[in-house]
């Protein structure tokens, strides 16, 4: 049987033919629908790639959850005990826990009203407030001597979050002997403050939590269709949050929260069917992740033949491979990205463009920015640079053309120059509107985006009017993201080096946009951030920056490859939006089909 076969039958097996076959036929859409995404969660497969997120494989869980708590999922059957009957036993039973001192009497819950009700409550179902089939335990926070970070005699785990939430249970790492808000066993633990807000777990033994948690305890129902219950309303639950330093949801956000509930045997039978389609997309998670590991490893593998490629013929050879299969080769944001990134690497190799023998030298080139940085020193508008070893074998990490020359960023640059410190500079200095301060987060794809409200008035700037830019300087982070640059134009010129900044000034000669490539490649960037130091955060400093070796070509042929790579990048950027719009019509149509489902 192959997997589409399993699939079917999988499917078939639930009895409802509508669900069954809207199940099927959009398969395809489920498994075609991937996103990038910054943060993990479930639905994800990471790694090198960076995280993702299976959006159709998100959708159809969320749709399989839907259906189940609206009754779509299996049929009903007319011999069940009715849902009403089932209320009253539990009604029955939390006036037995009351009585007994188990549980505190609960406060009356609102009627259900008008707009709440539903249209098409399948046979045998009944609408509650979620209060009426639990009792909730709000946690309370401990003291530090009141817990411990090893276990004693009679002690029991304290859980304070869902950070300390394992897949299924618990990892709890204190422990303490106190037991004013317990869980307890099966208990359904949810996050009710702070970032996780609706997070859900269970409780495996007796548990201790902290006022970010609450305790739900099913009573007579089916424990883990009441997990399904809230798990379908995380949503819906976290649009009461309030609080912004500390976000969170009262007791009434969940007691009060509107659900259907169905006989006792559905119930069972519910949680039976989503966890063999769970199960599904765990499968298809799976199936999918192994194929974008796969082409992960295909596209590394051909663009990493590419760089290696060691002159015109190999580079031909390697690109006629890729060529070959490029519409199934770069199929995600991650593969462009990728491309770019060898573009730019090729680039500053040199197996762009072809080669021009009447090109000055870029030896010839080296010798007019010495000269000119001579004359500079001589006049005293720069200092007198440290002398830096020349550029060895070893250091050159590939094959250049006769006429490129390999030297040390010095050797390149007619001045690197610091910000200010930032005791020359406070925040109390700040005005809307003055002469903007130029910091590494201002340096946006090589351009300087501003922001008004980090500047100085005008006689503060004149104070340090030897930090001002001018055009055709290039601005570059030395700390966080080392490697991050930008150009400064016409209109920025006058605008002052921030704190976290250095200046670049260059020979006329120099291409700025070349420049700016060079560092945006991947070795450049490993290069500064492994030779960086700091560790909270990365700092570049001057002679990390000096030493690096760079790979400098003619002149002419700085311009010609800034060209080509203009070209290329234009192409990679409409094909990730081709890319974009299919994936948002994707992700549309599977919104399409889970809202059509559960209507």
């Amino acid at each position: 049987m192959n997997l589409r076969e399993a699939r079917l039958a999988n499917l078939e097996e639930t009895g409802s033919a509508a669900v069954s076959g809207m199940l099927i036929d959009h398969l395809d859409l489920w498994t075609g629908a991937v996103t990038s995404k910054s943060t993990a969660g479930r639905g994800t497969s990471s790694g090198k790639r960076g995280k993702i997120e299976l959006t159709g494989i998100k959708k159809l869980r969320e749709l399989i959850l839907e259906l189940a708590v609206r009754g779509k999922l299996v049929d009903q059957d007319p011999s069940d005990e009715p849902a009403s009957v089932l209320l009253e036993r539990i009604a029955e039973e939390k006036a037995r826990l009351v009585k007994e001192g188990k549980i505190k009497k609960p406060k009356r819950l609102p009627p259900i009203t008008d707009n709440e009700e539903p249209y098409d409550l399948p046979s045998g179902w009944q609408i509650t407030r979620i209060g009426e089939f639990i009792n909730l335990t709000s946690g309370q926070h401990l003291k530090g001597e009141e817990y411990s970070e090893t276990p004693d005699q009679d002690s029991i785990p304290y859980l304070t979050g869902p950070a300390e939430f394992g897949s299924i249970n618990p990892m709890p790492t204190r422990h303490t002997k106190e037991r004013r808000a317990l869980a307890r066993p099966r208990d359904i633990l949810i996050t009710c403050k702070g970032s996780g807000v609706g997070k859900l777990n269970w409780a495996d033994e007796d548990i201790a939590i902290s006022r970010q948690l609450m305790a739900i305890s099913p009573i007579i129902i089916n424990g883990r269709y009441a997990f399904i219950i809230l798990d379908s309303l995380r949503e819906s639950i976290r649009e009461n949050i309030v609080g912004i330093a500390i976000p969170g949801i009262s007791r009434e956000d969940i007691s009060h929260a509107i659900a259907w509930l169905p006989p006792l045997s559905e119930q069972d039978r519910i949680v039976e069917k989503v966890d063999e389609l769970m199960a599904l997309c765990d499968r298809l998670e799976q199936q999918i992740g192994d194929q974008l590991e796969a082409h992960e490893v295909l596209v590394d593998t051909l663009l990493g033949a590419l760089i290696r490629s060691a002159d015109a013929a190999e580079v031909a050879q390697s690109w006629a491979r890729i060529a070959e299969h490029f519409d199934t080769l770069f199929t995600t944001e991650a593969s462009i990205d990728k491309l770019k990134q060898t573009i730019l690497q090729l680039a500053v190799m040199g197996r762009l463009v072809p080669q021009d023998p009447d090109d000055e030298p870029a030896s010839v080139l080296l010798e007019r920015i010495a000269e000119e940085k001579a004359r500079l020193v001589k006049e005293g508008r720069i200092k007198k640079p440290k002398s830096v070893a020349p550029v060895r074998d070893e250091e050159r990490s590939y094959l250049t053309h006769a006429n490129w020359a390999w030297a040390r960023f010095q050797d390149i640059a007619n001045e690197i120059s610091t910000g200010p410190f930032g005791s020359m500079i406070h925040k109390h200095d700040y005005v809307d509107d003055g002469v903007p301060l130029i910091n590494p987060s201002h340096m946006v794809s090589g351009e300087i985006q501003e922001d008004r409200s980090v500047s100085i008035p005008g006689p503060k700037a004149e104070e340090l009017s030897s930090y001002k830019l001018a055009a055709g300087d290039m601005v570059m982070a030395r700390r966080g993201e080392v490697g991050r640059c930008a150009i400064v134009t016409d209109r920025e010129a006058g605008w002052l080096c921030g704190t976290g900044s250095f200046v670049l000034r260059f020979h006329d000669s120099l291409s700025r946009r070349f420049i700016l490539m060079m560092f945006a490649t991947d070795r450049v960037r490993g290069y500064l951030t492994g030779n960086s130091i700091g560790t909270t955060m990365t700092n570049l400093n001057h002679g990390i920056l000096n030493r690096m070796p760079v790979a400098l070509p003619p002149a002419n042929e700085q311009h010609r490859i800034v060209k080509k790579v203009d070209e290329l990048m234009a192409l990679c950027d409409r094909l990730k939006a081709r890319l974009g719009e299919a994936g948002e019509t994707r992700n549309q149509l599977a919104g399409a089909v889970v809202e059509q489902a559960v209507t």
